[in-house]
């Protein structure tokens, strides 16, 4: 148990660390940089991605719990337990899936195989970072008396995180930690 408290303890230190060492970073450089303008909206472009990562979580949380209960708590526990684990599996397979789509591209024959594994790559990834979501937002309002509170809060944390931005590097790390959760249930 200690290690696993020491290794959610180290998870969350590292996110905020980087989140820190971030802003300090490119706070001096945004504010240097002359931005040619353009007809893309920022705001409108963050506030569809947020809408998007709310409805998702939404529709996929909601799916999910209402055919898989008992693999979503089992995926929520891996979560929990480990997270610093299924977030470096997550990320290594992000990794290497990025690795076979060039392989497959090089060889000409396997770009056809590309949008399957992007889909299949997709799909795991959304149903990994709703119940990863769905982990967080358990931990704040609990599922005891239905999952619509905490499907609900799940979406709004990845729509927020999602909306502001640089909010998107942690949802990316709270998805890659579901990903990885899934594929190390089924792997390993």
């Amino acid at each position: 148990m200690a290690v696993t408290h020491t290794a959610r303890r180290a998870f969350l230190l590292l996110v905020a660390v980087l989140t820190r060492m971030l802003s300090t970073v490119t706070a001096p450089v945004l504010q240097s940089v002359r931005v040619p303008t353009t007809d893309v909206d920022l705001v409108f472009g963050l506030g569809s991605g947020a809408v998007g990562a709310f409805v998702s979580t939404l529709i996929v949380g909601a799916i999910l719990v209402a055919i898989a209960p008992d693999y979503v708590e089992r995926i929520m526990d891996a979560v929990r337990e480990d997270p610093l684990t299924s977030f470096l599996y997550g990320l290594l397979a992000i990794v290497l899936v990025v690795v076979l789509i060039v392989a497959l591209v090089i060889t000409i024959v396997g770009i056809l195989l590309v949008p399957i594994l992007g889909l299949v790559v997709g799909l795991v990834w959304a149903v990994g970072a709703a119940i990863a979501f769905l982990a967080i937002a358990d931990r704040l309002v609990d599922h005891r008396d239905g999952w619509f509170v905490p499907l609900l809060v799940a979406a709004a944390i990845n729509g927020g995180l999602t909306l502001t931005g640089i909010g998107g590097l942690v949802s990316f790390a709270v998805g890659a930690a579901g990903f990885g959760a899934i594929l190390s249930d089924r792997f390993g």
